[in-house]
């Protein structure tokens, strides 16, 4: 189903997936301020069509809700052939992601598999279906969200950190495969993000310092204006206090990120939370 105007010929066409909510609404809004037509993918399709609603209504976009459930493969395939059938595409945002509590050996291995599917396959997928074309017609975008998490490892985090860490890779790679194309890639390492994510999981917040948190407008900002600014730019990581930690992962021996691991999920038991 189609909100608002059926778009114009000239205008752009950008896919945000997970995008009822958090960085994923935040990331359709934003790109329909800067002129696209959009197609929203999610699973509920109640709140889906409200923002497409209002989304069309308030800048004048086409604004096409597309329920669908990307750790199925066949729901997969439809998003990617609706992707392949639209000339006009220049914008795809992989969002939708989810995290899981329990350690890794004590859960249930369908979640763990469904996060596979969707963080790693349904990513690969659907940018498959994107960028052949988008390197034709010489111009395109790919933001895959991703996570500070990336640069971790951690128990009860194990499929979490892996997934995000993939997600970054993949991203350098492509990029790397489509220099000079005209298409660009971002990976968007967010730190804490006032969202659903979190409250899906039954985070408790005031457990983390204010000062941890971002809001998903700065997030979707800086990582537009990084695109804006510096395109060839892969890794973006929002805020100079995460720019900072990251840089001292990346450097830090494994056993002492292992003892941080660890003394991280000590902290996630006691206080019930996850990141």
């Amino acid at each position: 189903m189609t909100s608002g105007n059926t778009g114009q010929a000239c205008r752009p066409v950008a896919l945000v997936t997970g995008a009822s909510a958090g960085i994923g609404a935040t990331y359709a809004r934003a790109l329909a301020r800067r002129g696209y037509d959009l197609l929203l993918v999610a699973r509920r399709e109640e709140k889906l069509q409200s923002l497409a609603g209002e989304i069309a209504a308030e800048f004048g976009c086409a604004a096409e809700a597309i329920v669908a459930d990307l750790t199925d493969p066949d729901a997969c395939q439809m998003v990617a052939d609706r992707i392949l059938a639209e000339p006009r595409f220049e914008f795809l945002v992989n969002n939708a992601g989810f995290g899981l509590r329990p350690l890794f050996h004590e859960s249930d291995l369908t979640s763990q598999a469904a996060m596979a599917r969707l963080h790693v396959l349904a990513v690969m997928h659907l940018t498959h279906a994107a960028v052949a074309g988008m390197a034709r017609r010489g111009k395109g975008f790919v933001v895959n969200v991703s996570s500070v998490a990336a640069f971790l490892h951690s128990p009860s985090n194990v499929m979490y950190c892996s997934t995000k860490a993939w997600l970054n890779t993949f991203s350098l790679g492509l990029d790397a495969e489509l220099g000079g194309t005209g298409v660009f890639v971002q990976a968007l390492c967010p730190g804490f993000t006032y969202s659903e994510f979190h409250d899906v999981m039954q985070v408790d917040r005031q457990a983390i310092p204010a000062k941890w948190w971002l809001s998903a407008e700065f997030v979707v900002e800086k990582s537009l204006a990084a695109l804006d600014k510096h395109p060839r730019r892969v890794i973006c990581i929002p805020s100079l206090r995460y720019k900072l930690i990251t840089a001292l992962l990346r450097i830090l021996p494994r056993p002492i990120l292992n003892i941080l691991g660890k003394a991280r999920h000590k902290r996630i038991t006691k206080a019930g939370l996850n990141s």
